[in-house]
């Protein structure tokens, strides 16, 4: 897939995420892109889950790392990789949905530190906060799809 990086929107965004065969078999959505920031949804089953009945860590870390990379990409184009993040879990979700908001704290040229926060949301629309995580993307020289 070959993208202008001066088109960078919401539409080309979920394109991306699209082509991402492990985004959608966790049903991963993108509800929020621009301006330094990226919000993914993803609605929990009990296919994500881990023997006490909680959501994986192995999917709010999935959930933390395509946020912060998609936050990115907002300010450094579509070609972006995760170069490291760190995560540290607060509490264990549950409910009917994972929100993870990212953000970028500050970037360069071809690099960007950004922050996310991932809430797990009842069905009543409360959100608890889970996780947290902070990482660094990287902008790279190669066209989406390449192998």
């Amino acid at each position: 897939m070959t993208v202008d990086t001066t088109a960078l929107d919401l539409d080309l965004a979920e394109q991306i995420l699209t082509a991402q065969p492990f985004a959608n078999l966790v049903g991963t959505e993108i509800t929020r892109f621009g301006d330094g920031a990226a919000t993914l949804v993803i609605p929990i089953r009990q296919e994500l889950g881990q023997q006490f009945g909680f959501v994986h860590g192995g999917v709010l870390a999935y959930a933390a790392d395509n946020a912060l990379t998609f936050a990115a990409g907002t300010v450094l184009g579509p070609n972006v990789l995760t170069g490291g993040f760190t995560i540290t879990y607060l509490r264990p979700a549950s409910g009917v949905r994972l929100r993870a908001e990212a953000s970028v704290t500050g970037s360069t040229r071809r690099q960007a530190v950004v922050s996310c926060e991932i809430y797990a949301e009842s069905e009543e629309g409360e959100a608890v906060l889970c996780a947290v995580a902070q990482g660094t993307t990287r902008s790279v020289e190669r066209e989406l799809g390449g192998a």
